[in-house]
């Protein structure tokens, strides 16, 4: 089903962010709106857009979750970067 990115990429919104809830709807052409859904009624927060659009658009929204680095990553990372010759 091609819905599963855009509802897992809404639910991980919504994980993320305290502010209202958001929701996906899919229109007839196969494009995904995203939704705030404010009590009853809904506002619509994005123009439909393809799946991988609209995707990388709800990952770019919210808060980001900051991402955990072992003491193994930092050493490889440093040394990774090239060292000036003096």
């Amino acid at each position: 089903m091609r819905s599963t990115r855009a509802t897992a990429a809404v639910a991980r919104l919504n994980q993320r962010s305290e502010g209202p809830r958001y929701g996906v709807v899919i229109t007839s052409s196969g494009l995904f709106k995203l939704q705030a859904q404010n009590g009853e009624d809904g506002k619509q927060t994005s123009e439909a857009l393809s799946l991988d659009d609209f995707v990388r658009l709800v990952n770019s929204m919210g808060p980001q979750k900051i991402r955990r680095i072992t003491k193994n990553d930092a050493a490889f990372a440093r040394q990774l970067v090239r060292k000036t010759k003096s």
